[in-house]
């Protein structure tokens, strides 16, 4: 009986609507979210905020090697100030880390070089960025998408430091200088004094 005078209860409230009451349904998108991810570094901690509205690919990638916890203990092997601090592949040791299967450029995405940003590293061959990431100092326009030529193709920007970028500037003041790699490899611009990603974490996901 209940369940019956429940259905008549809504079927009356359901009558009691004329056109005008009706409310108007409108299509809307679900919203994407944005995740959050912290790097606890020897310095202090950054917080990344990703895009993955517009770079889903190097977002998801990003956030594969944080889950695996890939990027503890690695360095910032690469620090120019005025221009980027990389990191994200090597060990204390100068060993390069094995990394997954590289991704697809999506520098074409909107997403600019500007201070603060965060992209992905790869060698001069458009599609080979896999963990190594970098963040930018200052407007770093050169470095965005042009044409689609070696030479115009850019860097895929998938995010930006909201918190912490105080660190990422402490970091362009340490003495830095050229070391040898384990396999004879030679490193410039590395900071004299390990500069260790000791984890990244997410926070908000």
């Amino acid at each position: 009986m209940r369940i019956v005078l429940s259905a008549l209860t809504l079927l009356i409230a359901s009558c009691s609507f004329n056109a005008t009451d009706t409310p108007v349904q409108t299509a809307t998108s679900p919203k994407i979210k944005m995740p959050k991810v912290r790097l606890v570094t020897s310095l202090g901690n950054i917080v990344i905020q990703l895009n993955p509205e517009k770079a889903p690919l190097s977002s998801a990638n990003f956030l594969s090697y944080v889950k695996e916890g890939f990027y503890q203990n690695t360095l910032f092997h690469r620090v120019i100030p005025g221009f980027m601090a990389q990191g994200g592949g090597f060990t204390p040791e100068l060993e390069q880390k094995t990394t997954h299967p590289p991704v697809k450029n999506e520098s074409n995405n909107g997403l600019s070089n500007k201070r603060g940003t965060v992209a992905l590293a790869r060698t001069a061959d458009p599609d080979t960025a896999t963990s190594q990431f970098y963040i930018n100092y200052v407007d770093n326009d050169f470095l965005d998408y042009k044409n689609p030529s070696y030479a115009g193709i850019g860097y895929a920007v998938f995010g930006e430091v909201i918190e912490g970028m105080d660190v990422v500037d402490k970091m362009a003041e340490q003495e830095t200088g050229s070391r040898d790699g384990p396999k004879g490899y030679g490193f410039n611009d590395i900071p004299l004094k390990d500069i260790i990603l000791q984890k990244a974490e997410i926070i908000e996901e």
